[in-house]
């Protein structure tokens, strides 16, 4: 079953289980703020989606302002970087789509179509 982890108070994660509910995608909703990926799950989810690891980041979120992570992250190697974001499950950019074979980052439609339908 298709996992994801959303933040009840975001308004794009509220867009994105409305469209599942609306396709009729099952799907189990994890509340990342209390239960957020560990450093392992994250490093599996990275590999698996093919992005580069910045697409992880919720870089519009408060804790990546308020650690300025626009000017550490170039500088952090990859496990510090999966380090941190296991950290805090508001670091991590939502929702975040988790699939069999697949992992997508924030909710664009034409992109979960592709997967999803």
């Amino acid at each position: 079953m298709i996992q994801v982890y959303c933040y009840s108070r975001c308004s794009t994660c509220k867009k994105a289980l409305q469209w599942l509910d609306a396709n009729g995608i099952e799907h189990q909703v994890i509340d990342i703020k209390n239960i957020h990926p560990d450093e392992a799950t994250l490093r599996r989810y990275y590999t698996m989606s093919g992005l580069p690891l910045k697409r992880f980041f919720n870089t519009s979120g408060i804790q990546y302002r308020e650690l300025e992570l626009s000017k550490k992250l170039p500088g952090m190697s990859e496990n510090e970087q999966l380090r941190l974001l296991a950290s805090d499950g508001m670091l991590v950019k939502r929702p975040l789509l988790v699939g069999e074979d697949f992992v997508l980052t924030g909710f664009k439609e034409a992109e979960w179509a592709e997967k999803l339908l």
